[in-house]
């Protein structure tokens, strides 16, 4: 992945985020950016709902690099998945897997998936990108399967959509088709071009 120096004229584009799935969404842009580690409590507050546990996650991760390394485009992110009455986290390992996936065959969940960005001048925007899944009413013997064959241990809902955890699904309603792994591109790249990042350069400028 190119990267812009350490000493550069040009306010770098960050990414506040050590998730290997958002680095690989935002190479998508093919644009240089570098990545920090924000290192902010996840931990939710009480009564604090799922979307706005995201929402608050992503604009103090975008907040936390911004003060850290100054003048930059630094875009922090954050998704929290919600099932009847439960935020299904990162599981971690097998039975919390097969676990999530238990509670969440055949019903609906809604991944609360926001995106912050805090601008050269210290502007800020967010966005919260609803994505609403219903999984499929699989046996055990199957969610096993699925489980063994990807170990999608690191992602909220112990699914890969982008793999093949798309066989779990049985429909997906979002306006941002990428909102789901993580990074919702579409609500991105407006807040980028809103706020003066050039994605699409013309020749000469």
């Amino acid at each position: 992945m190119p990267e812009l120096p350490e000493k550069s004229s040009t306010p770098p584009l960050v990414l506040a985020s050590t998730s290997a799935y958002r680095r690989e969404l935002l190479q998508r842009l093919r644009v240089p950016f570098q990545v920090r580690a924000p290192r902010v409590d996840e931990t939710a507050r009480d009564g604090e709902s799922p979307r706005d546990l995201a929402l608050r996650l992503a604009r103090e991760k975008a907040r936390a690099v911004a003060l850290a390394i100054g003048p930059a485009w630094v875009i922090g992110s954050d998704q929290v998945c919600a099932c009847e009455g439960a935020v299904l986290g990162k599981p971690g390992d097998f039975d919390a897997a097969l676990r999530q996936l238990r509670h969440l065959r055949g019903r609906e969940a809604v991944f609360h998936t926001a995106v912050a960005l805090v601008d050269p001048a210290g502007k800020l925007q967010v966005r919260e990108v609803p994505t609403v899944v219903r999984m499929r009413e699989l046996d055990d013997a199957r969610l096993r399967a699925y489980l063994l064959a990807e170990k999608p241990y690191d992602c909220a809902g112990s699914a890969k959509s982008e793999g093949l955890g798309i066989a779990l699904l049985e429909t997906v309603r979002s306006d941002d088709p990428t909102a789901l792994v993580g990074l919702p591109l579409i609500a991105l790249c407006g807040m980028l071009m809103g706020s003066g990042f050039e994605l699409l350069p013309v020749d000469g400028t």
